[in-house]
């Protein structure tokens, strides 16, 4: 589904309230992935377009998975410059959640050639789970408007034209 060739935005999250059924790296729950889903697909944002990724980038059985600490923010930043060079076309990161934002920021503050050179943006975004995303409807409804937002800034960073669903 994902594709490191045609990967143009990293989608980081700050943890995933427990391990995938599946493996793989979530928005949290059902309901922040069917948010986070639906964003993408008013987008237009085709799954090969983005692949997700942990700032704490491990799971660890029977330990509680909830707010990241300071010492695990920090070691998510080696494996997530790794991962970077692993996705040569990622030209934005949308960072979802406070830990995923000041694991970004510690980025933008690392020497690495491959932000200026690729001319890396992140965008500050709210947590799709949890308390995060707890408020009226008409709150919600704003926060997916600015989650939008950043994700059409990022696609047009790429070349990708949003507002319309691409090569379906």
């Amino acid at each position: 589904m994902h594709s490191v060739e045609d990967c143009r935005i990293v989608t980081l999250f700050s943890n995933t309230s427990g391990a995938s059924p599946r493996g793989v790296v979530w928005a949290g729950d059902d309901a922040a992935a069917t948010r986070l889903l639906g964003l993408q697909f008013q987008l237009g944002l085709r799954p090969e377009w983005m692949i997700p990724w942990n700032a704490h980038p491990w799971f660890t059985p029977g330990e509680a998975n909830g707010k990241l600490t300071p010492e695990q923010v920090s070691a998510g930043l080696k494996p997530l410059i790794g991962f970077l060079k692993l996705v040569p076309r990622a030209s934005a990161i949308v960072a979802h959640g406070t830990e995923a934002n000041r694991l970004a920021q510690m980025l933008l503050k690392t020497d690495n050639s491959l932000i200026w050179r690729r001319g890396l943006k992140v965008y500050k975004a709210r947590s799709l789970h949890g308390r995060a995303f707890a408020g009226s409807k008409e709150r919600q409804t704003e926060w997916l408007i600015d989650m939008g937002r950043s994700y059409a800034d990022a696609m047009a960073r790429a070349g990708l034209q949003a507002g319309r669903r691409q090569g379906v």
